[in-house]
């Protein structure tokens, strides 16, 4: 049994759907990311999970004990810490006090707070600053002040909403990597909110997609870069060249798929959705960038060679964008810095079969 179960869960804002009757897992020291745009439901399902929102419909487990259907669980009884995206410290506290506050609730003896403080202040790297004030903190340090305050009482279930969204860069990227490092140390099961497709990837075991209130798809990084369920999952994870076309021919026994591309020419997939496929359907030929060859020379013996004109060219730091027409259609490809060609030029493109996702 997960550790977290979340069943038929549905909230509304009046009008507004936020979460629609979804079904998720998070397995006992797993940490699962919920990723998508702004207002597709991310935070209001963490929410209802920390019970700060109550879901009109369906339940949630915690440990194998409903949080809903057999009465309503406080917050306080959840046995859940939380990170909030503004770091929520108390400015006239000492970092101390701040992270000790919680358990002073519980009555549990002076001495007992110290001791359970200090030891999560050097967890998260803040031994010695305990006596400061959060004025007198960096970003990152006041972030880790919120975590350590999360940390202090133990608990089974660690929810933490956009944390790092009020960082700089650089400062978002060294903790990410703290993070992920510190929750699974101490085997703690995760559910963690961000817009950021690069930090889902990078501290998840497992990534839900959410789309206006749905999950659209669920799966590790690489499963969902590799192989996105759908157009949205496709275009919000990274960069995917998208060309329109229909389906032709459907071969089963070989696993292909013939698609007549919008320039006319026959694009052949290898799929394993076979079922999904049929001649007449309109659908997409989905690619990422990086997939897309450049051949120096003709290449009879390949499959998915077309004959394009870089329209663009574009330098990123460690690569260049070409953006190459194909009679009118605009494909992205990245290559490395040394190919000499300019705009304007033509140039023979090649697509891997393998790579080739099918979309409706």
């Amino acid at each position: 049994m997960a550790f977290i179960e979340i069943r038929n869960l549905f909230k509304r804002f009046k009008k507004v759907v936020a979460v629609n009757h979804i079904h998720l897992e998070v397995e006992q020291g797993e940490m699962l990311t919920l990723l998508g745009p702004s207002g597709c439901g991310k935070t209001t399902t963490l929410r209802c999970i920390a019970g700060l929102e109550k879901p009109e419909e369906g339940d949630i487990l915690i440990d194998g004990k409903p949080m809903l259907s057999q009465g309503f669980v406080p917050p306080s009884k959840r046995g859940i810490g939380m990170v909030f995206q503004n770091y929520a410290v108390w400015p006239h506290m000492k970092v101390l006090h701040n992270v000790g506050y919680g358990l002073t609730l519980q009555k549990i003896p002076k001495p007992k707070i110290r001791e359970m403080a200090l030891q999560v202040l050097d967890l998260v790297g803040l031994k010695g600053l305990e006596n400061r004030y959060p004025s007198q903190l960096s970003g990152g340090q006041q972030q880790r002040v919120a975590l350590a305050r999360a940390l202090v009482r133990n608990p089974k279930v660690l929810l933490l909403d956009e944390p790092l969204s009020n960082l700089d860069a650089k400062l978002r990227e060294k903790m990410r990597f703290e993070i992920k490092s510190l929750v699974k140390r101490m085997g703690i099961t995760s559910v963690y909110v961000t817009h950021d497709q690069a930090e889902a990837m990078v501290i998840s075991d497992r990534i839900a997609v959410m789309d206006s209130g749905n999950v659209a798809q669920i799966g590790t990084a690489e499963e969902i870069y590799k192989k996105p369920a759908n157009r949205f999952v496709a275009d919000f994870i990274g960069t995917m060249n998208f060309i329109p076309g229909e389906v032709v021919e459907v071969l089963k026994d070989s696993g292909v798929v013939y698609v007549r591309a919008e320039f006319k020419e026959k694009i052949l997939c290898r799929t394993n959705t076979l079922e999904r496929m049929t001649p007449g359907q309109a659908v997409y030929v989905s690619i990422r960038p990086e997939d897309v060859d450049v051949l120096a020379e003709p290449a009879p013996a390949r499959e998915n060679v077309f004959k394009g004109t870089i329209a663009h060219k574009a330098y990123l730091g460690n690569f260049l964008y070409f953006f190459v027409t194909v009679h009118n259609t605009m494909i992205r490809v990245q290559v490395p810095h040394h190919l000499p060609q300019e705009e304007g030029q033509e140039l023979m493109l090649s697509l891997d079969p393998q790579k080739c996702v099918i979309l409706s």
